[in-house]
């Protein structure tokens, strides 16, 4: 992989158009409840980065497609990772929300 692909971050807005395209796929947040309270995905699901540890209460099957993203990315990047050790096995660091073009809803 040349250098220019290490630098280059995952592109939300394809990774959330994939994730809808994807049947029983999950868009997953993993910034602060205040965080995704104020601004988030339509249809995506919190469980912020110091809490997945709980991640098999609301996704128990870790063959299912998770798309994780967070604020600007080092949060998903290192959920990602976390969730790969825990045994999930279709994981997608889709990167920071900062980025994201679509629709968003708050409450």
């Amino acid at each position: 992989m040349s250098l220019f692909g290490l630098l280059k971050r995952p592109d939300i807005n394809a990774g959330v158009e994939t994730a809808r395209a994807e049947k029983g796929a999950v868009i997953l947040d993993v910034r602060t409840r205040q965080e995704y309270r104020q601004e988030r995905i339509p249809g995506s699901i919190n469980i912020p980065l110091d809490e997945l540890g709980k991640i098999s209460e609301k996704i128990p099957d870790k063959s299912t497609p998770v798309f994780v993203h967070c604020l600007s990315g080092a949060r998903s990047s290192s959920a990602a990772k976390i969730l790969k050790n825990a045994g999930y096995t279709n994981v997608t660091d889709i990167g920071g929300i900062s980025n994201y073009r679509g629709k968003t809803e708050r409450g």
